[in-house]
């Protein structure tokens, strides 16, 4: 945790992580407008966010996009908080949070793009087989992700209880085996209301005998939704990197601990 330390410490790096959390998923362009910075300053500062896996570069043609990375700031709260602390200081967060929100009533909310990495000890080709064969989806996740995996088909996300309910539903907007997979989410298929479905991108860069495992949710709907899959994504992805290093998934589910241990 050296790393991440020693980007934290510098307060010009910490406001560039303030940014990013108002505003995931922005350019160096406008990362700079918003700082009155100088390019080659923003780069740097970046560079060691990078490194320390406090931001996550996404390309998009000839863009990249920086994301905010929760994963190494989660690993020191786990460290450092007891299961004792975090119900008190989740009480806490929760009241300053509800304060806040009631002072703001009159503003717009916006739901912050979702962006998880992981690094896996496996090939591309294993992790896409991961990620849309049905019956290994059903070891990880508890449901299979059943479709043929090719755009403009439909995928459904099914329970592996016997009910064959299907929880969520989606399209495939795009698949590029073994690198990349982009599918819509609509985890309310039935609701009176129908809404616009949220957008999953699947980004597998293997490096040696690794790779790295990039999901990015975005077009959230709400905060809830953005609350749950927050602490959906790094169960799931979790029990997916155990299932390919180790050939079996987690002893318990993670998404099954309560909110005091999770």
């Amino acid at each position: 945790m050296d790393s991440v330390f020693k980007a934290l410490a510098d307060p010009t790096r910490r406001l560039l992580l303030d940014r990013l959390r108002e505003q995931n998923g922005q350019t160096l362009r406008e990362l700079c407008e918003h700082l009155n910075m100088a390019r080659q300053s923003a780069t740097q500062h970046l560079d060691i966010l990078e490194r320390a896996n406090l931001v996550t570069v996404v390309r998009r043609g000839r863009e990249r996009l920086h994301y905010l990375n929760p994963a190494p700031i989660h690993e020191i709260e786990e460290r450092w908080i007891s299961g004792f602390d975090r119900p008190r200081l989740q009480a806490i967060s929760a009241i300053k949070n509800q304060a806040e929100e009631y002072a703001m009533a009159d503003e717009p909310t916006t739901v912050p793009t979702y962006v998880y990495v992981t690094y896996i000890r496996a090939n591309a080709e294993q992790v896409w087989q991961a990620l849309t064969d049905a019956d290994l989806t059903a070891r990880y996740w508890g449901h299979a992700n059943v479709s043929d995996w090719q755009p403009g088909s439909t995928w459904e996300h099914r329970r592996v209880d016997g009910s064959g309910s299907v929880d969520v539903v989606g399209q495939v907007l795009s698949a590029e085996p073994p690198t990349r997979l982009v599918i819509t989410f609509d985890d309310a298929p039935d609701a009176e209301s129908p809404r616009e479905p949220s957008v999953v991108t699947f980004l597998v860069e293997p490096h040696q005998d690794i790779v790295r495992l990039t999901v990015t949710h975005e077009k959230l709907p709400n905060l809830a939704m953005h609350g749950g899959i927050s602490r959906g994504w790094p169960a799931v992805l979790a029990n997916l990197k155990s299932l390919l290093e180790t050939g079996d998934v987690l002893p318990q589910a993670p998404w099954e601990m309560s909110p005091a241990h999770s």
